[in-house]
């Protein structure tokens, strides 16, 4: 594996760097191994900084029709409290109306402010998050490591797999590019999860969406991480669609999926009842807050993780101000994003080696307490490098939503450099099929 080690790209107290250039470097070699298991070249791989930390803020370089759409709602963001700082996540309106439900307020932004600098920041999380929506207090790295949900993710490894059935050894065919003939559904939306499947489809994975008509989605997100993927809706609340997505399962190899822990398996769909359906499945359930510790169950979002877990106060104290200070992309999402792949593709491996089914579990704050224990930088004078100096990894493609400017795909395994097939789709254009 060869990483480039260009200028430092991203000013931050945190070596998001080093970061992102080992998740796309570990994930590029492994899926250069398991190409190598089917019959490909002898493993080769190589990235950089530069172009790892691009792809690490891939959202922030769309463009629509030569336009940057919106990227957070006018009511999300951060608040100060009568006793700290709290940040609301109202990019989905459901989240959006839970937060008003909570202050007691309409959807006005002075009104929230207002509200907000009356209340306790944890009596208000609590608030908010008992309506269904999402918020968090900013904390300091020591109380988050005390705190009961980081002292569970700190027992946790970062990227945890589980044998879960029995099945027989299963190696995929041999392919003219690393994932070619490796099937993926994808049940995901915002980023993490979509990168995961973005990454898998840029090395030739048949990568297919299942998305819900009913389910919010937000369309910058969607056009950015959906190239190389198909996309079609399914309700998997009724019994018709469920068995239309269960006769898909039984074709996977590889399901993705970020819905709140639990709600597949109460819809019969949890990790194990895959693994019925299809033995030798890998399944990869991506979380915010892990799968042990009392938040197990909680909502979350990159930009929420990253003040629960205290990287936005560490960022403050050193830049000198009293406000969450965020980190310069979002690195929880695209890391686990990326962690994901790794382990889907280290569990194909597994599965060509050992036989078996298997559960890969990914969490965002399992990803901060990671990039915590990097150590620290002093880089927050950096600037980082705008479109105007990355022209070789920006390219242009017509989509059903317009002419789009996008980062490639980065990453290349010798012999087969990353590609999509395929310019992001529609919501629910493609039928539920292979």
């Amino acid at each position: 594996m060869t990483i480039d080690r260009d200028a430092p790209c991203l000013p931050s107290v945190f070596d998001v760097d080093a970061a992102a250039a080992a998740c796309v470097g570990a994930t590029t070699l492994a899926v250069a191994a398991l190409w190598h298991d089917r019959g490909g070249p002898a493993p080769s791989a190589r990235t950089s900084v530069r172009e790892a930390t691009t792809s690490f803020r891939s959202e922030q370089f769309l463009r629509v029709d030569g336009e940057a759409p919106k990227l957070w709602a006018d009511l999300s963001g951060d608040y100060p409290a009568a006793d700290g700082w709290v940040r609301l996540h109202c990019n989905f309106r459901h989240h959006q109306a839970a937060a008003l439900a909570a202050l007691g307020v309409e959807r006005d932004r002075d009104a929230v402010a207002a509200a907000v600098a009356t209340r306790g920041a944890e009596e208000l999380v609590e608030a908010v998050t008992a309506e269904g929506g999402c918020a968090t207090s900013m904390r300091p790295l020591a109380a988050w490591r005390e705190h009961p949900q980081g002292s569970a993710v700190a027992q946790l490894p970062l990227i945890a797999t589980d044998r879960i059935g029995e099945a027989p050894v299963r190696l995929p065919g041999a392919a003219d590019r690393p994932l070619g003939g490796v099937r993926v559904l994808d049940l995901t939306r915002v980023i993490a999860g979509p990168v995961c499947g973005r990454v898998l489809a840029s090395h030739g994975a048949e990568v297919l969406r299942v998305g819900a008509a009913h389910l919010p989605t937000f369309a910058t997100l969607d056009l950015d991480t959906g190239f190389g993927k198909r996309w079609c809706n399914l309700d998997l609340r009724t019994p018709d669609d469920r068995d239309t997505f269960a006769a898909l399962v039984r074709d996977a190899d590889v399901v993705v999926q970020s819905y709140r822990p639990g709600s597949l398996a109460g819809l019969g769909l949890g990790a194990s009842d895959l693994a019925a359906l299809r033995p030798g499945v890998v399944v990869v359930s991506l979380s915010a807050y892990g799968q042990a510790g009392p938040w197990s169950e909680r909502r979350g979002f990159d930009s929420l993780v990253q003040l629960a877990s205290g990287l936005a106060h560490e960022q403050a104290v050193v830049s000198g101000v009293d406000r969450p200070v965020a980190l310069p992309c979002q690195a929880l999402d695209h890391g686990s994003g990326w962690l994901a792949a790794l382990g889907a593709v280290a569990a194909l491996r597994r599965r060509a080696r050992e036989g078996g089914s298997w559960h890969v579990r990914v969490s965002l704050a399992r990803t901060s307490a990671w990039l915590d224990s990097l150590g620290r930088v002093d880089r927050l004078g950096l600037t980082a490098p705008d479109a105007s100096q990355l022209g070789d990894l920006l390219g242009d493609d017509e989509t059903p939503a317009g002419r789009v400017t996008h980062v490639r795909p980065v990453g290349t395994v010798g012999g087969a450099p990353p590609r999509w097939d395929r310019p992001p789709p529609a919501p629910g254009q493609d039928g539920p099929s292979w």
